[in-house]
């Protein structure tokens, strides 16, 4: 099976200005997803799409290949899709190959290992009839039960009903994307348009491992959690 991991990094970013370049423990925050695509003995080739010149210079500097994506597919709310699809075609075109599947590997959640990219991909062709893989973790005390939404007036409505007074040892777990990897077969992909296939199955890792950066919070809780987790601190 032929495999391609796409690392997908936009020059522009209004929640953390210039993210994919921000240190992290010392290193570019896109260089842990080019490490970590490195690592993996299962993926037959990646590539960085980028719309930025330092990003594309840095992530050559890590030993990535990079592809130059237009203007259209680089804006605040460009779908990943249309991203995926794009770099599928000039990797194939450019590799003369079909590759069987697709793993992306955003760099904004950054603790993730080659083996874990590996065990997606084996899960995913586990079965013919899986579409895709998505890594979760378990939640614990953030979970649906403790959540509301409001109306106009501060009125507070449960996610969760049935569960809202449940003690939390009694809750069912339930399983929050992490961003670290998603994977669907290449395929599925073109016929559903999307990297959330309908048949999908869960690659579990620890919840000690979440980091997903949205805001200047997260890029310093993450900054320490990668700085432990490459120290082996993090289980």
């Amino acid at each position: 099976m032929k495999t391609l991991g796409i690392i997908p990094a936009r020059g522009g970013s209004k929640g953390v200005v210039g993210k994919n370049l921000r240190l992290v423990a010392g290193q570019p925050l896109i260089s842990y997803a080019i490490q970590a695509a490195q690592q993996s003995q299962k993926l037959t080739d990646f590539l960085v799409t980028t719309d930025s010149a330092e990003i594309s210079r840095v992530a050559q500097e890590y030993g990535a290949a990079v592809l130059l994506r237009p203007p259209e597919l680089a804006a605040d709310r460009t779908p990943m899709t249309p991203v995926a699809l794009h770099a599928l075609a000039y990797a194939e075109q450019k590799n003369t190959c079909a590759y069987d599947a697709l793993i992306l590997l955003q760099p904004t959640s950054p603790i993730r290992e080659g083996q874990d990219i590996d065990g997606v991909i084996d899960l995913l062709f586990s079965d013919e009839d899986v579409e895709g893989v998505i890594s979760v973790c378990a939640m614990d005390d953030t979970h649906p039960a403790r959540m509301y939404t409001l109306d106009g007036a501060s009125r507070m409505s449960p996610l969760w009903p049935e569960w809202e007074m449940t003690q939390r040892q009694q809750l069912p777990v339930v399983y929050y994307r992490n961003g670290a990897i998603y994977a669907v077969k290449s395929h599925v992909l073109l016929e559903q348009q999307t990297l959330m296939p309908a048949q999908k199955k869960a690659y579990l890792m620890p919840r000690s491992r979440l980091a997903n950066i949205d805001d200047e919070r997260d890029l310093i809780i993450t900054d320490v959690l990668v700085g432990l987790w490459k120290q082996g601190q993090l289980k």
